[in-house]
């Protein structure tokens, strides 16, 4: 008997304490269904249009100001429900991460918090009435506006590298690279002749830390998961170059941390080639200045950035490199209770002489320019003193497979496997979701034993061949 009651304690145990582990990481809103007023009702209403880094970290801090407060209401609009967790995006190619794992639920995280949420896009800005003008005719009100559209690749007028090259701005990118490659396998284990050299050469324009990431990934998917689904395809017949226009890849690390990515991928016999830049991009074919070409079907372009086009719409000072004008403070001239923030922002740094330069459009950069933003808005609601922004880069992680990275963090550089430990790491604890973080994890410690299964999903929206 005593055995049963024993047993039936410690089962009661952990019972409670699974009810109290569901409960601590699914956490109830701030507000229940009946209780929140609509957004329109609210004596201060903050908008803020985007749901990425920028977006979304600047909602989220400013519900935890006003935690306390009934007087202020935050509304996010965006164009989609999740908000994509960049570091990660790259290692979908190669099935180290998986798509589900990296897109972040947006509304269950702010509704949560306490704000509001509405999947739409932007289409105009009254500024009369402090109105924002969505698709299908919506409008919505705002006291206070903060626009984070983010940005969109920029071919610099390349001949063809709309039509022809692949980019990497999304998961849907980082899916269509993973099944280019994938399908270029499927087309050569059919061919009986001459293989052209094009099929199986992968060319990645830009040397940043996305291009590198994404050069690797490549590597990795061709190496590890489909050589052994495919033994009649020699994995080192792969051709991947990686070009640069500048002298040097990675120019965001220190020159030792560059050398030691070279090294790796010259371990990896991906070929880079600096002070490379590309002219043309055919079917192909790449075209380089000076002449030389490259066989290539398979181009993915990562070399440039530009501001949100959609800016242009709303009637805001614009500096058509770098994006909305705004001042130290995040907001835009000559609109007091307009601002911007992220890489649809031209963001002055205050530790440079006049600003000059501007804050990088990175990740990091933006989710401090989030909670700075939040700051300034609650500040500029209750007639207090604004904060100048300033940008306090903490460093650079980029991972080359799955056991090797270059990291600089608070001044302190480091490679090798406990980089790439310390990259998975760092980036775990940062996802929002805890669902995400207890997959991701379990995905990373089957790694460890099993190579990823890879397919191809074909026929879908997310589809693209370039033939």
């Amino acid at each position: 008997m005593n055995g049963l009651v024993k047993g039936g304690l410690a089962l009661g145990g952990v019972a409670v304490g699974l009810a109290a582990l569901k409960k601590a990481l699914n956490p109830s809103p701030r507000y229940a269904a009946w209780e929140k007023p609509p957004y329109e009702e609210f004596e201060n209403k903050v908008l803020f249009v985007g749901g990425g880094f920028g977006g979304y970290t600047a909602a989220n801090e400013l519900c935890d100001l006003i935690r306390d407060r009934e007087d202020v209401g935050v509304l996010v609009m965006a164009r989609d429900n999740f908000f994509l967790f960049w570091p990660m995006v790259a290692s979908i190619v190669s099935s180290e991460v998986e798509s589900r794992n990296v897109a972040q639920p947006l509304r269950r995280a702010l509704i949560t918090a306490g704000a509001s949420f509405r999947r739409a896009e932007i289409k105009g800005l009254d500024h009369e009435r402090n109105v924002i003008e969505a698709d299908g005719g919506l409008e919505f009100p705002y006291d206070h506006l903060v626009i984070a559209l983010g940005g969109q690749a920029n071919f610099f007028g390349i001949p063809g590298v709309e039509e022809h090259g692949l980019t990497m701005r999304g998961i849907e990118d980082a899916e269509i690279v993973r099944n280019r490659v994938i399908e270029r396998f499927e087309e050569v284990s059919l061919i009986r002749g001459e293989i052209p050299d094009s099929k199986l050469t992968f060319v990645v324009i830009g040397g940043g830390a996305t291009g590198v990431e994404v050069a690797s990934e490549i590597h990795t998917l061709v190496h590890d998961a489909l050589a052994p689904d495919y033994p009649n395809i020699d994995p080192h017949r792969v051709r991947i170059c990686l070009l640069e226009a500048m002298d040097h890849i990675l120019p965001e690390l220190d020159p030792a941390l560059r050398r030691s990515a070279r090294t790796r991928l010259y371990n990896q016999r991906i070929e880079v080639k600096t002070e490379a830049m590309a002219e043309e991009i055919t079917a192909d074919c790449v075209k380089l200045k000076g002449g030389d070409q490259i066989p290539s079907e398979n181009v993915i372009w990562t070399a440039g950035n530009r501001p949100n086009v959609a800016i242009h719409d709303l009637n805001l000072p614009v500096d058509e490199k770098n994006g909305i004008k705004v001042d130290e403070y995040l907001r835009v001239e000559g609109h007091p209770n307009i601002w911007a923030i992220g890489d649809c922002a031209a963001i002055p740094d205050v530790r440079e002489e006049n600003g000059q330069g501007g804050v990088p459009p990175n990740a990091q950069a933006a989710q401090q320019e989030g909670k700075a933003v939040a700051k300034n808005v609650l500040a500029a609601v209750d007639g207090k003193e604004l904060k100048a922004f300033e940008y306090k880069p903490l460093g650079q992680l980029v991972e080359l497979g799955s056991d090797f990275a270059v990291n600089e963090v608070m001044g302190i550089r480091f490679t090798g496997r406990l980089a790439a430990i310390f990259w998975r790491m760092a980036y775990l604890t940062r996802l929002s979701s805890p669902q995400s973080k207890a997959r991701q994890m379990a995905d990373w410690m089957l790694g460890l034993f099993m190579r990823p299964a890879v397919t191809q999903y074909r026929g879908g929206t997310g589809e693209r061949t370039g033939e």
